[in-house]
């Protein structure tokens, strides 16, 4: 009966039936083993009660759900082993039995204590009643799944998402805390009570901005917590270092109860609250955790969730704090801008008048007739000065735009006819420059109301860019009307705006980049005012452009004065005018005119002094004007209008000098730079660069670009001419030192050829004398005693002759050996006292025909690891000298140990060495006696000193007494490549006079 591979169907059958009311199996009533079956079978959560003891039957999948409750349940009365929750149950089976009406309950909060705690959980149920064989209900058969992690993933989410719908509508981390706390207060069956903590500014503690489910005065809620002293209540510290703590004696801080059951809170987490990127937490989140819950994996996910959206929201409030105070700031600062500006303006109208003023009287001859140089100058000088009058009075236009104190007085206007005479004021300089100015202006049928002086700004600004930006082709000015505006349009055909810039175009100091202009000058405030006052107006202004095919700028301003404010219906003006009329316009642009653009062509030197000649580019005609009345006097100077022409003459005829403006038209100052210093024959050309930006910043910036000097406008006269006199004394020099450095590099490319030549005729010479000396030595082989007399005689002197040719042959090659740094020691162990006996010995013949001793002494340790050849032929030398110069008298020579090496002393009794030639001698070809007398090449002393250094020693010279020299030589015993531990017992040595006659 019920045979079955499952769990349940083993335990079934096992379990002792006859104890209990049922009976054996064998008795049950067929309709009850069917429900069992049925049961049985399904993998459905399935639980079957019956008789009056309500005993329990259940499958596989219902043991699952009701934990530690199994396997004691099977056969057991419901009401036992479900009795925390039989007070839900119980009404809902005794309906169904009583009623026979199945029923259905979805998410059914039971308490269950299936893992050790009094748990929350769900469950949707459907009991229905279970009869007998007879028909009669005996108990209820009830299939069952638990929702409860479904059940909670809702609700958890549903605190997520209201937490982030307030907080995404809040600005502020104060407002931001009060809504975290509201919506984490309306679920306290995950989160009982919560402490939201902020660290304070200075990072040393925290604050307490919001409080859960606790009362705000409890001891387990402090304000403020600096530093650890929070430990005691919560881990705060440890949280804000970045680690999560659970507390699990929560009951020791605070007394609460929490949950569906209003069971004890005995459990907390407390975590950090995250900042942006690896910062130190912005806080720290303290919850209380359900009693009704066991802190699983989901409930850990949920806790992470929370923190994290809290963090989440804090942040963004904070930045947008920031972003406030940010934007604070700057209204502060374009406030205190404005006023500086108003302030600054006015400031410097009244030196301006004194300026303008005066000048205007010397310019109409009230003090009698100007020299030409002498108005010239006042000209550009009243110039100018009108310039910045009106770039002062720009400033102040917007200075009262922002202040809002900005006086219009607007009046009834004939349109057209304004516009036409404020833009035929341009017709001068247009066609100064080769364009058309075209004016098409025709009468209105109604009056315009505008702001005379403001609109004759919008005018003149609107053609006087169109003239700046316009090369070629022509001006096009006309007035019309439409849909209810007088409408203002400027084209031209000049340079065009980039697509990228048209947004940006009325922005205020915005100016179009690498724009190729008349000139680079201009404050990008222009347009800037013209939308200003258009919009003043109640107009609007547009602009259409093609890049390179011009520009057209629309101005629209409605007819009538309905859109205008009614008091500034001709109103009367409290605040001094600000106009200029159209004269500084005019006068700048003559100065941008093809003909004022021309380059000045250089100044002719005078006769028999030649200048140096100065490349002057600076796109403002009265700078340039300027400079070369300046620097004419001293230089040869000429002056072109940007960039690209100043490139194009200094690569055609390189200048000494070259003195650029950094912002220009075409080519700026940088640029300028760049290319000269990539040419080969102008990168060494001495560069000045010319700015109006000032600044240690921008002197740096201008001289890490390669030029030679910066210079700040405004600048005197002398300190330009001293620092273009400097740089081109520099220059000279410069170029001095080059010549001469090539002149050093031919000699040296000579001398090496010299000792090439020396190297390769050494080893020629070498051949022949081999082959003569042997030949010498075979006619001595073939003489016999009746040869001709004298023959002997003769070979003895043609022997010596060939020997002294065969040493000249070695120095030669030694020479260039060291000079070419070829000459290599080979280093070996050597008794020097025997090669200086054998050296001494190999002169015999020599000293007997000078008459004279040579008497050697040797002294104490004389072995050590030489060259052995280099250091005969040292010894060679010096004898060779001795002997040579000694005049016939005795020639002493002492090797001796001393000071961890050995000195060889050669003292000859001769002609001496006076003390000024003792170093000079040890040179190539110097020699401290003439030629004529005692023949030689001058190379011996020097090639000894060249071995001995080599060896590491020195060599030197002192008077002998009575007369002659002395030569010094001292070589350590054991050179850098020796072996160490080398000992006197080691070493013979010899000791003793010699004397050979």
């Amino acid at each position: 009966m019920f045979a079955g591979p499952s769990e349940m169907h083993a335990r079934i059958r096992a379990h002792d039936w006859s104890a209990s009311s049922l009976g054996p199996m064998d008795a049950w009533p067929e309709s009850l083993k069917a429900l069992v079956r049925t049961m049985l079978s399904s993998r459905y959560p399935m639980i079957l009660t019956w008789g009056p003891s309500f005993l329990q039957f259940y499958n596989d999948a219902y043991s699952k759900l009701i934990g530690d409750k199994h396997p004691a349940a099977l056969g057991l009365d419901i009401r036992v082993t479900m009795a925390e929750a039989w007070d839900t149950l119980g009404p809902m089976i005794h309906q169904v039995m009583a009623t026979g009406v199945a029923n259905w309950t979805p998410a059914l909060m039971l308490l269950l204590e299936r893992s050790g705690y009094r748990e929350e959980s769900y469950f949707s149920v459907s009991h229905s009643p279970a009869e007998d064989d007879t028909g009669r209900i005996v108990g209820m058969f009830a299939v069952c799944s638990e929702v409860t992690q479904q059940l909670l993933g809702e609700r958890r989410l549903r605190l997520l998402r209201d937490l982030a719908s307030r907080a995404a509508v809040t600005r502020s981390v104060a407002k931001t805390c009060e809504e975290v706390v509201t919506a984490i207060a309306e679920h306290p069956l995950d989160v009982p009570f919560a402490l939201l903590y902020l660290r304070d500014p200075d990072g040393k503690g925290f604050t307490r901005h919001g409080v859960i489910g606790l009362e705000e005065n409890a001891a387990a809620c402090p304000l403020r917590v600096e530093g650890r002293d929070g430990e005691p209540v919560w881990p705060l510290a440890r949280a804000a270092e970045g680690e999560t703590v659970l507390v699990e004696d929560v009951e020791r801080r605070v007394t609460l109860t929490g949950g569906p059951f209003e069971d004890p809170v005995r459990t907390a987490v407390v975590m950090p609250v995250a900042a942006a990127g690896q910062s130190a937490p912005l806080g720290v989140l303290v919850t209380g955790l359900s009693p009704n819950r066991a802190l699983d994996e989901g409930y850990r996910s949920f806790l992470e969730l929370l923190v994290g959206q809290v963090s989440v929201a804090l942040r963004n409030a904070r930045a947008h704090e920031e972003e406030r105070r940010r934007a604070e700031a700057l209204a502060e600062l374009d406030r205190a801008k404005t006023a500086f500006f108003s302030n600054i303006s006015h400031e410097f109208r009244t030196p301006l008048t004194l300026m303008l003023g005066p000048t205007q009287d010397l310019l109409t001859g009230r003090a009698g007739p100007l020299p030409e140089a002498i108005r010239t100058e006042l000209e550009a000088l009243h110039r100018n000065a009108g310039r910045l009058l009106r770039l002062v009075n720009t400033l102040l236009d917007f200075s009262r735009l922002e202040a809002g104190r900005m006086e219009a007085s607007f009046a009834p206007a004939d349109f057209s006819t304004l516009c036409a005479d404020l833009a035929g004021t341009f017709r001068s300089a247009v066609e100064r420059a080769g364009l058309q100015l075209l004016v098409s202006c025709p009468p209105l049928s109604q009056p315009v109301y505008l702001d005379g002086e403001l609109w004759e700004k919008v005018v003149l600004n609107l053609v006087s860019n169109a003239f700046k930006f316009t090369h070629k082709g022509s001006i096009l000015v006309r007035t019309f009307e439409r849909d209810g505006c007088a409408v203002l349009e400027v084209r031209d055909t000049g340079t065009g705006i980039p697509a990228v810039e048209l947004p940006r175009l009325f922005e205020r100091f915005h100016r179009v980049k690498d724009a190729h202009a008349r000139t680079h000058e201009g404050s990008g405030i222009g347009l800037a005012l013209v939308h200003e006052l258009v919009g003043l107006h109640g107009g609007r202004v547009k602009v259409d452009s093609i890049e390179g095919q011009g520009a057209t700028f629309t101005v629209e301003v409605p007819l009538g004065f309905a859109h205008l404010p009614e008091e500034r219906v001709r109103a009367t003006r409290v605040l001094p005018s600000t106009a200029t009329g159209a004269g500084p316009y005019v006068e700048e642009a003559l100065r941008w005119s093809v003909q004022e653009l021309a380059e000045a062509p250089p100044v002719a030197p005078e006769p028999n002094r030649p200048r140096a000649r100065v490349l002057l580019a600076d796109d403002n005609a009265d700078v340039r004007d300027y400079l070369h009345r300046v620097l004419s006097a001293g230089f040869e100077v000429q002056t072109v209008a940007d960039g690209q022409a100043a490139l194009e003459v200094a690569l055609a005829h390189p200048p000494d000098l070259v003195i650029s403006d950094v912002m220009m038209p075409r080519l700026d100052g940088v640029g300028l730079l760049r290319a000269l210093r990539a040419a080969p024959h102008t990168k060494e050309l001495p560069i000045l660069l010319l700015s109006a930006r000032a600044g240690e910043e921008a002197t740096l910036e201008g001289l890490e670009s390669g030029a030679d000097d910066y210079l700040v406008k405004p600048f005197s006269a002398r300190e330009l001419l001293t620092r273009v006199r400097a740089h081109l004394e520099r220059a000279r020099m410069r170029r001095e030192v080059a010549r001469e450095r090539a002149q050093v590099e031919h000699l040296l490319e000579a001398v090496r050829a010299r000792d090439d030549f020396l190297s390769v005729a050494s080893h020629e010479l070498k051949t022949p004398l081999t082959i003569f000396q042997l030949q010498i030595g075979a006619i001595e082989r073939s003489l016999n005693a009746s040869s001709q007399p004298g023959i002997g005689e003769r070979l003895d002197t043609a022997r010596r002759s060939a020997r002294r040719l065969a040493g000249l042959i070695e120095t030669l090659l030694d020479v260039s050996q060291l000079t070419t740094g070829r000459m290599q020691l080979s280093r070996a162990q050597v008794e020097l006292g025997e090669l200086v006996r054998g050296v001494v010995l190999a002169h015999q013949g020599e000293a007997r025909r000078q008459g004279c001793t040579v008497r050697l002494q040797l002294e104490g340790s004389l072995e050590g690891f030489f060259d052995r050849e280099r250091m005969e032929q040292v010894f060679h030398h010096l004898l060779s000298n001795a002997l040579k110069f000694g005049a016939g008298h005795p020639v002493d020579v002492t090797l001796r140990e001393e000071g961890g090496g050995v000195t060889l002393s050669v003292v000859d009794h001769g002609i001496g060495i006076p003390a000024v030639d003792r170093q000079r001698v040890f040179e190539r070809f110097e020699r401290a006696v003439p030629v004529r007398n005692y023949g030689g090449l001058g190379l011996g002393l020097w090639v000894i000193r060249q071995v001995v250094e080599a060896h590491h020693g020195h060599i030197r010279i002192e008077e002998t007494p009575g007369g002659g020299a002395t030569f010094h030589v001292h070589v350590p015993r054991h050179g850098p490549l020796a072996p160490s531990g080398l000992s006197a017992s080691e070493v013979p040595g010899g000791k003793g006079r010699d004397v050979v006659n």
